[in-house]
């Protein structure tokens, strides 16, 4: 079953002294937290009233937060999105909809479970754990044949080595 909200970032330090915080996205980019109405902070709906990209951080200003010590109270607290509230490209998925799912072989065989991905500059890298240990596989069309979020599962084809 998928989850309602999904964690988006995490609130690593204030900006400025009128109660501005930098939020470290866990998305593709911060401009993708600029498009949401509300961040939840546990499990609390606030408002994001204004929010600009500063390097790979959003510098966001919240409802209620009009000063630093209000927002120092927020330093390394997750922020969550409502999925209903995220508009995807076709074809793109969340990370966490993948994690867990059963990896398969060409033949459909199970070769192990998708425990994490490593984002990496030229591409992510599937960490994949079954009976023979852990396996880095990249997520290239030469590697990773299929993802089936309707079926729950990930064909990969295999290569010596691997």
């Amino acid at each position: 079953m998928k989850k309602e909200f999904l964690e988006a970032g995490k609130i690593v330090n204030t900006h400025g002294i009128r109660g501005e915080i930098r939020i470290q996205p866990w998305a593709d980019s911060a401009e993708f937290l600029q498009g949401f109405e509300h961040l939840y902070i546990d499990g609390v709906p606030i408002k994001l009233l204004s929010g600009r990209v500063h390097k790979s951080f959003l510098i966001a200003q919240l409802d209620g937060v009009a000063d630093i010590g209000a927002a120092i109270a927020l330093k390394n607290k997750l922020v969550y999105i409502r999925r209903s509230d995220a508009v995807l490209p076709e074809g793109d998925f969340f990370i966490q909809d993948i994690l867990g799912l059963p990896v398969v072989d060409e033949a459909g065989e199970q070769f192990g479970t998708l425990k994490e991905v490593l984002p990496r500059p030229g591409g992510d890298v599937y960490v994949i754990v079954g009976d023979g240990g852990e396996h880095l596989v990249p997520d290239v069309p030469a590697f990773i044949l299929e993802k089936n979020l309707d079926e729950g599962f990930i064909r990969v084809r295999l290569i010596e080595g691997l």
